[in-house]
């Protein structure tokens, strides 16, 4: 892997955005308050140093605040993008692009998006991605070669647009 230097400030959509938002609620206010719950009722039932209830609670709560943390981290360091207002002659983030395989003549679409937002089964790339990362810069009827792990691509960009 490369020591490429990743930006100070990583993109994100608004609905991306709004996703992490989302967990992040969920985490705080369902999840936490729950594995506190179920560590008082493992507690409860004497001691704890032979308790697996206990330390499976103790572990998820772990996870869970491992968790919020993390979303922290990437909504502080996001900069919220709407795709919508974005004018450019050229793909760039938010971009959902209109591409045929090369070598089957198949079409695809996908769009451009933060990394925690990616779903490929969705049609949605992650910036840093190898194709992502090939579109960047690029017009229409430009041609792209993408090397991922599992192979050698050829796309042709049919067009792009932001919505």
């Amino acid at each position: 892997m490369t020591s490429e230097r990743l930006p100070d400030k990583l993109p994100i959509t608004i609905r991306g955005k709004h996703k992490l938002e989302d967990e992040l609620k969920r985490l705080i206010h369902v999840e936490r308050t729950s594995v506190i719950k179920a560590i008082e009722e493992a507690r409860s039932h004497g001691d704890i140093s032979e308790n697996a209830e206990y330390e499976a609670a103790k572990e998820r709560q772990g996870l869970i605040e491992g968790r919020i943390g993390e979303i922290q981290g990437q909504l502080a360091g996001a900069e919220v993008i709407d795709p919508s207002q974005i004018k450019s002659e050229k793909i760039v983030f938010g971009a959902t692009v209109a591409l045929v395989d090369l070598e089957t003549d198949e079409d695809v679409t996908y769009q451009i998006v933060g990394v925690d937002e990616s779903d490929v089964k969705q049609g949605k790339i992650s910036i840093l991605s190898p194709l992502a990362r090939s579109l960047i810069g690029k017009i229409k009827g430009d041609t792209v070669q993408v090397k991922s792990p599992k192979a050698e691509k050829e796309y042709e960009i049919k067009g792009f647009s932001f919505k």
